[in-house]
């Protein structure tokens, strides 16, 4: 963190979420004579003092901490992704967060810092999203990776462990993990733990032992099905690291996406907290549904559900019309998914089932709708056409 972001952060009092949401990163404004926040577009900035340049790259280069002064190059840092990065930090209640190009560039990024210092085992826990399952187990980065659960995590650590990767609640069928009792198994090895799905609104996994905390920010940060992006939020040893990650692969976020991700984390809690009583009523009449076998939905609340039909999952897809079928989640609207079809259809078969991914289970981001509404087409979607020979 710079002199500036470590000055900023002395002086802000302990606040509450609902607060922070909306002030964090806009803490200088007022200063500045603005009310909303500038989108800062350029790409290069000029410096008229060489030497002084030169020192503050060397400077970045040895530590990946921020350059004090004017910024450099779009690609060492960006005023207004560091405005939301702030805001993050300050929301899962770390030292600084590090803002990526998407949710996968901001996990590969960590993969690729632990593997720098030859910490290439990773052991992680069923079920993740898709994607990042595929990147561990691909061995893309040239990872090698030992699927466990909580309670093997410990026996699974070897000495070239350099990450444990959970999800809570996970993607897609919203299981739970105590991570407080998970981070004392991990011991010294940091515990990476997805928060995209719960948000810091209804956990912040570094109070529980977590040393990274992920987002994939396309989803409830940004809240418009918008902008896509991913953070990492950490202690500002680990984001130094990321940042040096970040410079030499380029996946930075471009600073509208900052923009918007910065003016998404004002409304988060009333987003979260409205999507998820919806989703608290819909979970309790989908489960009362005959129609429906099972519903997943996590005790920490929440606006994800996961259920499974007695019925064909792709015709209960086929005939929602207020509900959007499309991938992703977190937006304003609600969406509805088959996990085993889209997001997890690159995991194999048998390692998707035996992580609880059905084939008849849906997924279903829920929104902001009135809940009635919501209700009345998942009511029709779920209903089997009656068959020529009037059988079903």
């Amino acid at each position: 963190m710079d002199s500036a972001r470590t000055a900023t952060a002395s002086r802000t009092p302990l606040r509450a979420l609902a607060t922070e949401a909306v002030h964090a990163g806009r803490d200088d404004l007022a200063r500045q004579g603005l009310h909303a926040p500038p989108i800062d577009l350029s790409t290069t900035y000029p410096s008229y003092d060489s030497r002084g340049e030169a020192a503050r790259i060397d400077a970045f280069a040895a530590t990946g901490a921020e350059p004090d002064g004017p910024p450099v190059y779009g690609r060492l840092g960006n005023p207004t992704v560091a405005r939301f990065e702030t805001a993050l930090a300050r929301l899962e209640k770390t030292e600084a967060a590090v803002a990526f190009a998407s949710g996968m560039a901001a996990l590969t990024a960590v993969l690729l810092v632990r593997a720098s210092l030859g910490l290439r085992h990773v052991v992680a826990v069923r079920p993740l999203y898709g994607c990042s399952d595929h990147l561990l187990t691909a061995g893309l980065l040239g990872t090698e990776v030992t699927w466990t659960d909580p309670a093997g995590v410990a026996d699974a650590l070897r000495p070239d462990t350099g990450l444990v990767l959970v999800e809570s609640p996970a993607n897609p069928t919203l299981a739970e993990i105590d991570l407080r009792a998970l981070a004392h198994s991990c011991g010294s090895v940091p515990l990476l733990a997805d928060n995209t799905f719960a948000t810091p609104v209804l956990q912040r996994p570094a109070e529980h032992g977590a040393r990274l905390v992920l987002h994939s920010a396309t989803k409830y940060l940004g809240g418009h099905g918008d902008v896509m992006a991913g953070v990492v939020a950490c202690d500002e040893e680990f984001a130094g690291h990321l940042r040096q990650v970040r410079f030499a692969t380029g996946g930075v976020l471009h600073p509208l996406a900052g923009y918007l991700l910065l003016r998404g984390l004002a409304t988060l809690p009333v987003r979260v907290r409205a999507a998820s009583a919806n989703a608290a009523e819909l979970a309790g009449r989908l489960a009362a549904d005959p129609r429906v076998t099972r519903v997943h939905y996590p005790r920490i609340g929440g606006a994800m559900i996961a259920f499974e039909v007695d019925g064909d999952p792709h015709e209960v897809i086929e005939r929602v019309r207020l509900i959007t079928p499309a991938v992703s989640l977190g937006s304003v609207d609600t969406l509805i998914q088959h996990p085993a079809s889209i997001s997890h259809r690159i995991v194999d078969a048998v390692d998707r089932r035996g992580a609880g991914v059905s084939d008849r289970l849906l997924r279903l981001s829920v929104g902001l709708e009135d809940v009635d509404d919501l209700w009345a087409d998942l009511d029709t979607a779920l209903e089997r056409p009656v068959r020529a020979s009037g059988q079903y």
